[in-house]
């Protein structure tokens, strides 16, 4: 069942402050993706064909309907158009959905909407590879039109900026890369973690030398970072898509994220943070009251 919250929304726009762009975008990459340069023809540091695609189906488990959930007044998925409307890399902003709800509001914010999904392709279980070959094929057979780049911007990470975007397509091009993920410091690290067993006992996730020899209580300034991907953007080359049958291919640059703006929303505990997180942001922008 839908909210209520999601059935009174009414459009009104995101807006994002006067922040530097990319300020907050740090970059990790594989040593290889230095090596080589961009790999399609058609790509080109200053005029790639960029499709930023919205996956919204109107399902969920955690949290009922939850690309509708709110956050600042506004659809996630809301959000998520916004963001990629406002990117300058962007050449076209475009939903994927099955749920007419979702592709109202997609359309209200600006996204194009030119077809349903598939139910079939909505579902619990669905992967996203079938959803953006979906997308590509109709694109192909209908308007005859190919991006040379694709961005995945999912509505669950509603706290990306449109610099988060255009960074990541940037870095793709920069480094030559098959693909790029948004990527965090892990608030958790593997070390500590452990295996449950059926029969209650718990048993080390990591089997490494130096686990083995340490232990778990290891300070953590003593382990090496490890990232988490994040979900804020994943961009891809279309022939990796295609080609490879694949959303990200072998080479892989990581645009490193700042951990509040990391978000991903599957648990109401999610929406809750990000709900304080949202709040933090626009006070910082709006300037001390007088």
């Amino acid at each position: 069942m839908a909210s209520k919250k999601s059935v009174t929304w009414r459009a009104k726009s995101v807006t994002w402050g006067t922040k530097k762009p990319h300020a907050r975008a740090m970059t990790v990459t594989r040593a290889s993706c230095a090596r080589h340069k961009v790999s399609s023809g058609s790509v080109t540091a200053d005029s790639p064909r960029v499709l930023a695609l919205v996956p919204a189906r109107g399902g969920s488990k955690g949290i009922p309907r939850k690309n509708l959930q709110l956050l600042g007044g506004q659809p996630l998925v809301v959000h998520a158009v916004a963001a990629a409307r406002a990117a300058r890399r962007v050449s076209r902003v475009l939903c994927s959905t099955e749920d007419a709800e979702i592709a109202d509001i997609a359309r209200a914010a600006g996204a194009e909407v030119p077809f349903l999904r598939p139910a079939e392709l909505a579902q619990d279980a669905s992967e996203d590879w079938p959803v953006f070959k979906h997308a590509l094929d109709w694109l192909m057979r209908n308007e005859a039109w190919a991006p040379d780049v694709v961005v995945n911007l999912r509505p669950t990470s509603p706290m990306r900026t449109p610099s988060h975007v255009d960074a990541a397509i940037q870095l793709l091009l920069d480094t030559g890369a098959d693909s790029v993920k948004a990527i965090c410091l892990a608030r958790q690290h593997p070390h500590k973690m452990w295996m449950r067993q059926p029969n209650g006992r718990i048993e080390p996730y990591l089997k490494t030398p130096f686990r083995a020899a340490r232990g778990p209580d290891v300070p953590r300034a003593q382990l090496e970072d490890v990232y988490w991907q994040n979900g804020v953007v994943d961009v891809t080359r279309r022939e990796v898509i295609l080609g490879q049958g694949v959303m990200i291919g072998q080479r892989v640059a990581g645009l490193v994220t700042a951990l509040e703006d990391s978000i991903d929303i599957d648990t109401p505990l999610d929406l809750a943070l990000a709900e304080l997180l949202y709040a933090r942001r626009m006070a910082a922008q709006a300037g001390p009251t007088r």
